[in-house]
């Protein structure tokens, strides 16, 4: 006579197989996660990686403080990494205040999402991996050239510029003006014929 807890226990052992084949496959990312962190620089002392999709943009201006927190760790983390690996000197990244020019956090965090998105793709991987590797190169040449000035020699050097955005009178100068006329291409004006023929020079 069959036991009455037989489909019971034979429903506890199909659910503990599903249960043990979860695990495998969450050991198999977990180590998977582990490697992809170890080579980009998203695990250590940045807290371990963020739920943030791979190459989702990221707007520090637009963040809430507990957001930020969250992620200045891991992009700085981040960041370390590229400069070790790639051994930036002082001349392409100042290592003293790279972090005191929004511009050059701007151009950074770009190369951080591209650089996650270009690993972190299962279609294309060849060309992906190489042209993040061109952007690299042309942006550390921009931070160098554009922003950074004086920076090189190892101290902070502010840009000596009035900032747009601090000057209430410019900004006023500016909405009262408007944007341009006519933007609209005009057609070519044809020269009008003269009434009188030329004359003659003798």
């Amino acid at each position: 006579m069959p036991d009455a807890f037989d489909p019971l226990f034979d429903e506890l052992a199909s659910i503990n197989a599903e249960l043990a084949s979860v695990a495998v496959r969450l050991a198999a990312l977990e180590e998977r996660q582990a490697a992809v962190g170890a080579g980009t620089g998203e695990s250590g002392d940045g807290g371990g990686p963020s739920d943030r999709a791979a190459g989702a943009p990221v707007l520090w201006w637009s963040m809430g403080e507990v957001q930020k927190a969250a992620l200045w760790p891991e992009f700085v983390a981040w960041v370390v990494w590229l400069s070790d690996a790639y051994e930036l000197t002082t001349e392409q990244l100042p290592r003293q205040c790279w972090w005191q020019h929004a511009s050059v956090v701007e151009e950074l965090t770009a190369l951080w999402t591209s650089h996650s998105s270009a690993y972190a793709s299962q279609e294309d991987v060849g060309a992906s991996p190489y042209l993040w590797q061109d952007a690299l190169a042309r942006a550390i040449e921009r931070v160098n050239r554009n922003w950074l000035g004086g920076c090189v020699n190892g101290f902070h050097e502010p840009k000596s510029r009035i900032p747009f955005g601090t000057d209430a009178a410019y900004r006023k100068v500016l909405l009262e003006a408007g944007p341009p006329g006519d933007l609209e291409p005009k057609e070519p004006v044809e020269p009008a014929e003269s009434a009188e023929p030329p004359s003659a020079v003798g």
